[in-house]
């Protein structure tokens, strides 16, 4: 089976965008993409679209896409898994290259958030944890399915809220440097302890907001790397998918989600990585709540169970510490378009590996290896993609 390449990225500003309709969104990110692979949309063979939408009032993204960007009439699928859906679509990218049915696969994730009212995305959000059961008699609203996991771990392992605040104030430091992020502007620990409480003990600056952006690479087999002498690529090397449980109460713990421990499990062997935190230059994770970001600490093995929290503690996460972290601010700090997050992760990864990322986010790359974290729902679906500067 072919190798699966990404020889280009693109990312539209995140945050508030009313300044643009959906197609003019997906463009930012798409036109890019396109010209840093070196290509036109008539070389896309597929186009796979990672996108939620139930928030705003265009749909069907792909058919849209195909007029407004020039693919019609090639195939395209839209693709959703709640959080996670950026990753997923990457999956069906991947797997067309894979299976021989593609050359070249554009890969979109995209959402428009701000359509709708905040009470309503929250809703939204909740029908992605088990809606009827969690949601309708309990009225548990994602702040809370993580609030669970936040005084579940400060049970056990002693963290504090203000080890959680560490986590904004890293991933905002990161997010000021970034210009395609939501918020450009750093906070301290105080700031996150001040904000009022959204689910005790998470506050509003332990929340990753809404957000309205786009996210586009474009994928490639590795004969059409060397038919388009791609100088600057970077290689998908391995993908691990997990699931959990519809239900939290079908969970053996709440300090850590078994399927990204399993997707992590799936990735590390295909990649060959049995010591992440030495092997591994960088990583994303899922911070859509400060309290995920320590919970992937530990789910990815970059340290021992309980100790997720020193590496906060010890700054461990910033760039010259043990392992960087989320250095383009994370959900957190360069906001959550759901269907976006995952391949927003990736052109993250183009970006670090290929050293392209801006001036003070930079991490060293010594391994050319780095991987991301993608979480759909309440640890519904996790995704672990390794990328690498060689091939396998």
């Amino acid at each position: 089976m072919p190798e699966v390449a990404v020889i280009g990225a693109g990312h539209s500003k995140f945050g508030e965008r009313r300044d643009v309709n959906i197609s003019e969104l997906c463009w930012e990110s798409i036109k890019q993409a396109l010209e840093s692979a070196g290509i036109e949309p008539k070389d896309v063979d597929f186009f796979v679209v990672g996108n939620a939408g139930v928030w705003n009032s265009e749909m069907a993204i792909p058919s849209l896409m195909a007029e407004y960007a020039d693919l019609a009439p090639k195939g395209s699928m839209r693709v959703e898994a709640a959080c996670a859906s950026g990753s997923a679509a990457i999956r069906v990218g991947y797997t067309a290259i894979k299976s021989g049915l593609a050359d070249i696969v554009l890969v979109l994730g995209i959402e428009k958030m701000r359509e709708s009212t905040n009470p309503t995305v929250v809703e939204l959000i909740g029908r992605y944890g088990n809606y009827f059961w969690e949601f309708e008699n309990f009225g548990l609203t994602f702040p809370a399915y993580y609030a669970l996991h936040a005084t579940a771990y400060m049970a056990k392992y002693g963290a504090t809220e203000e080890d959680f605040a560490k986590v904004a104030v890293k991933n905002h430091y990161y997010g000021a440097k970034n210009p395609y992020a939501q918020f450009q502007k750093e906070i301290d620990v105080e700031t996150v302890m001040k904000s009022r409480y959204i689910s005790w003990p998470l506050k509003l600056f332990d929340c990753s907001p809404i957000t309205d952006g786009s996210a586009c690479i474009i994928l490639a087999s590795e004969e059409k790397v060397k038919e388009l002498k791609c100088d600057e690529c970077v290689w998908i090397l391995a993908q691990g998918v997990g699931t959990g449980t519809a239900s939290l109460s079908k969970r053996e713990t709440y300090t850590s989600l078994a399927a990204a421990v399993y997707a992590a499990e799936v990735a590390y062997k295909l990649a060959g990585i049995d010591d992440p935190v030495k092997q591994l230059d960088g990583a994303n994770v899922h911070d859509c709540f400060t309290i995920a970001e320590i919970m992937a600490y530990e789910d990815l093995k970059f340290c021992k169970r309980g100790e997720g929290v020193q590496l906060i503690r010890e700054e461990q996460t910033y760039i010259g510490g043990k392992i960087p972290v989320n250095v383009d601010g994370g959900l957190k700090a360069k906001g959550h378009p759901i269907g976006a997050t995952g391949v927003s992760m990736a052109v993250e990864a183009y970006k670090q590996l290929l050293q392209k990322a801006e001036s003070g986010r930079q991490a060293d790359i010594k391994n050319g290896l780095w991987l991301t974290h993608n979480v759909g729902g309440s640890g519904h679906f996790t995704y672990v993609t390794i990328y690498g500067l060689e091939r396998r």
